[in-house]
């Protein structure tokens, strides 16, 4: 048996084997196509694995539900890492593994290093991901930062799932929002005020909107990805203020995202969209679909046709388009460079798009399945300061910056804080919960458990591959086996988390393994005269050091060795 060995895969595989023998003709062509799940009992008592597939196999075999468990257990080929099967309930089976299979994984963790937990559930496959996409009409808020943390996790953790990822940043860099920012940076170069009474009411009223005149103003260059912009310094040149001003707040994004960790693949402008003919391209492959209608002196299309509750326009009155469609022509730009899957991770706000844009690329006709792309929507942030709700930022004034919650509280905590639950949940950032060093909060609680297994290391001063022979048999203590079980869980939270687009399980995860080490630190002894047992617990120790700097690196979370 291999050291590093994913039970639940490994369990599902033999049931598959023996489905083939007990019906073969409901075996499909492995464990996922027959339906086979694999789960994880609530109860330790119930084992450590429990198949329900006799129940399933009940109906389409006209048996009872322990006849087919029965059948099962007797079809299932032998393997080193059952100990006992059990059937329980109407058909359950539940299946222990035996203790010399889970306290291989400690020597699995140690030999696989940085690489233990990853697997092929992507086979190399692209993915696109799209997330933040911030217009680039100001700072990024708290909101563009949980979608930071939450898509840059996301990544990180189809990566380790096999997915050949690219990063993706869309800047709506046209239309009305443009139009006001550009007024808004004109009137500051001449010198006007928000509050003047000529400042319009959908002008940009923070700070950084004069920090861009005043570089306007001083001629200065600006380098924004892959675009370069010197100013004018012209206060009457309307369409210099624009470039300078998209290009000046582009570079003031990243120079936030990179201080967050997050850096990207692609960035895609939605002024190239038009530049290139794309948006013209996409309108006119529509109007050829059928789908299309003229009304009102409007082009609308019948998005109906695809499962919308009405029909949306396209093409207003006044000749612009409304703003799904150079999103429908940025999507079929994905599909044409090979994205057969596409995620964009966006603000709940951006819901009421989603059945549209996908509508739009059905009408197409490029062969797109229905329900590309997919989507995680994340909610509004709640930031707390004393028990108080803080609402606005010195520099943006209306709101609280990504910024200023790096400054206060470190990279490490925005980043844990923001992605460390379900995308689909309010969320309420405590600042003072998130600066405290305590074990209520959960970024310094982790990182503490990898700190204090390093200290003792440390105290160690043995070599570390010397912990590669630790006779890892001697450890079969209660705070042990939960330690063994809760590392061999990590490659089935992985894929959990690539599965259901829920980098959270990670955080969730990691808080568990980190309470569990705790617990084993304050009633275990590690250098003790025994060198045998000494080992075997340093071992233990080292591999979970190791599964939760893994684990951390996924959410993009440092690893210190002392804290």
């Amino acid at each position: 048996m291999s050291a590093v060995l994913n039970f639940k895969t490994h369990l599902s595989e033999l049931f598959a084997q023996a489905l083939r023998e007990v019906a073969p003709e409901l075996a499909g062509n492995g464990a996922e196509q027959a339906g086979i799940v694999i789960e994880r009992p609530k109860l330790a008592a119930h084992g450590d694995y429990s198949c329900n597939l006799a129940m399933q196999l009940a109906k389409p075999l006209r048996k009872s539900p322990r006849d087919i468990a029965n059948a099962l257990i007797a079809a299932l080929p032998e393997s080193e890492v059952i100990g006992k099967l059990e059937i329980a309930g109407a058909g359950f089976i539940n299946v222990f593994i035996t203790t010399a299979a889970k306290q291989k994984v400690v020597r699995g963790v140690l030999q696989a290093g940085a690489g233990y937990g990853h697997i092929h559930l992507g086979s190399g496959r692209k993915v696109g991901v799209e997330f933040v996409s911030a217009n680039p009409t100001g700072p990024l808020h708290v909101g563009h930062g949980r979608g930071a943390a939450v898509g840059d996790c996301l990544c990180n953790v189809l990566h380790a799932a096999g997915w050949n990822v690219t990063r993706e940043f869309y800047y709506n860099d046209a239309g009305v929002q443009i139009d006001n920012l550009t007024r808004s940076v004109q009137l500051r170069c001449k010198g006007i005020t928000p509050d003047h009474p000529s400042w319009p009411e959908e002008g940009y009223r923070g700070d950084y909107i004069a920090d861009v005149a005043e570089a306007y103003m001083a001629q200065e260059s600006v380098e924004a990805d892959d675009q370069h912009v010197k100013a004018a310094g012209n206060v009457n040149d309307t369409e210099a203020i624009r470039h300078f001003a998209v290009a000046y707040l582009r570079r003031e994004q990243d120079i936030d995202l990179r201080a967050f960790g997050v850096n990207f693949d692609v960035f895609a402008l939605e002024s190239a969209l038009y530049a290139d003919g794309k948006v013209k391209e996409t309108v006119d492959r529509l109007i050829a679909s059928g789908h299309t209608y003229e009304q009102d002196d409007a082009l609308w299309l019948r998005t109906t046709d695809f499962g919308d509750d009405k029909d949306r326009v396209m093409r207003k009155s006044d000749g612009t388009f409304t703003y799904f469609v150079p999103d429908v022509a940025y999507h079929l730009d994905k599909w044409r460079r090979g994205f057969t899957r596409v995620i964009n991770e966006q603000g709940a706000d951006h819901h009421s798009t989603i059945t549209r844009v996908r509508a739009g690329l059905q009408a197409l006709d490029e062969g797109i399945p229905q329900g590309w792309p997919d989507y995680v929507l994340h909610q509004m942030v709640t930031v707390l300061r004393g028990g108080q709700e803080v609402k606005i930022s010195k520099r943006a004034g209306s709101y609280v910056t990504l910024r200023d919650l790096i400054d206060e509280v470190g990279c490490d905590a925005t980043r844990y804080f923001l992605a460390a639950r379900h995308p689909d949940s309010q969320l309420v950032f405590d600042i003072d919960l998130a600066k405290s060093k305590s074990n209520d909060n959960p970024v310094y609680y982790i990182q503490y458990a990898h700190a204090r297994i390093c200290a003792v290391l440390a105290l160690w001063e043995g070599e570390r591959k010397s912990l590669l022979e630790a006779e890892v048999g001697l450890l079969e203590s209660e705070y042990e086996t939960a330690l063994l079980q809760r590392l061999i869980d990590f490659p089935q939270v992985i894929e959990n988390a690539a599965q259901d687009l829920a980098p959270h399980l990670v955080a969730f995860y990691l808080r568990d393994l980190a309470a569990e080490f705790h617990s084993y630190y304050n009633a275990s002894r590690f250098l003790v005269e025994d060198k045998a047992i000494s080992s075997a617990r340093l071992a233990l120790a080292a591999a979970v050091a190791q599964v939760i700097q893994n684990g951390l690196t996924l959410l993009g979370v440092s690893s210190p060795e002392k804290m």
